[in-house]
């Protein structure tokens, strides 16, 4: 889909890179596993078949458990003239709008498509923030709706959930007999546990290289979105005045609130993470508040001696 949002080549790059990483991984997966087990058919066909779910109905699954709903523009005025006005300047089509009614601060983008993607704010976010750090947010959100993020993240992610159905089937294989039928010697037992603890072995260091690679896709998109969101706008500052408002806020949010919510931080705008948390930046589904505002600046500045 063709938009205005203003390409990042370098984010780009490093998101090609990293798609390309996971499907080698994935191939290399695939080999091993069938040169070890014969039957990976079944929890393939599994995977495939949650993929496309979580996929097909990421933004009902997505919706649901925010409990957010689809607003209209007689319920949401400013909110549906905001995104008009985005959308308009992005030339991209108008997305579904939702409104989510919790206390966190934030928004995220969801939908297997732009045609079918969903835009939804906090009623938190509603409340704390001004016109034109909403505008920031929600161009940011736009920007992951424009390049397809949801569906992207969607299918990088198959190859861990792929590894964890792997290393379960293998470890119920191994314990129930699967993996072979009739009488088997002692040999044979041997040779069993061997094959599922190498098949187990294999699958827990994919799932954890995927895992890595996945989660730093996530931070180059969060910043090629908010360099494509705050190009749009051409107001970086408002975007990160939301950023570090947001930020602030979210260290007031009860402990257990956050808990909830951190199973979608790789949808949201900014992390729900409970005060005081540390987490390795190779873990991180975002990159560092400073890292994003650093990207702001030098936009705020690369516009200040454009214009």
């Amino acid at each position: 889909m063709r938009t205005r949002f203003q390409p990042d080549r370098g984010l780009a790059g490093r998101m090609v890179l990293t798609t390309f990483l996971l499907g080698l991984l994935y191939v290399a997966f695939t080999v091993a596993l069938f040169a070890l087990l014969k039957s990976a058919v079944l929890a393939v066909v599994i995977a495939a078949a949650l993929l496309f779910a979580q996929y097909w109905f990421s933004d009902r699954i997505a919706l649901y458990a925010m409990h957010g709903r689809i607003v209209t523009p007689e319920e949401a005025p400013q909110l549906h003239g905001a995104i008009d006005r985005l959308c308009a300047l992005a030339d991209m089509p108008k997305p579904a709008v939702a409104v989510a009614d919790v206390d966190l601060p934030n928004a995220f983008a969801t939908g297997r498509s732009p045609s079918k993607a969903v835009v939804c704010v906090t009623t938190g976010i509603l409340r704390r923030l001004d016109g034109e750090e909403l505008e920031g947010v929600l161009a940011h959100e736009l920007s992951h709706v424009a390049h397809r993020d949801v569906a992207v993240m969607t299918i990088a992610s198959f190859l861990g959930v792929l590894a964890g159905l792997i290393t379960r089937f293998g470890l119920f294989a191994g314990y129930s007999g699967a993996l072979g039928g009739g009488r088997r010697t002692d040999d044979d037992g041997d040779n069993l546990a061997l094959v599922v603890m190498a098949v187990v072995a294999v699958s827990a260091v994919v799932y954890g290289v995927s895992f890595l690679l996945t989660r730093a896709l996530s931070r180059y998109r969060e910043l090629a979105a908010d360099r494509a969101g705050a190009l749009l706008t051409g107001q970086p500052s408002a975007l990160a005045s939301a950023l570090t408002k947001i930020t602030g806020e979210i260290a007031t949010i009860p402990r257990r609130d956050l808990r909830e919510a951190q199973a979608f931080n790789a949808f949201f705008f900014a992390p729900a993470l409970a005060p005081g948390a540390s987490l390795s930046s190779l873990f991180a589904t975002h990159p560092p508040l400073e890292q994003r505002l650093t990207q702001l600046a030098g936009i705020s500045r690369q516009l200040g001696k454009e214009g």
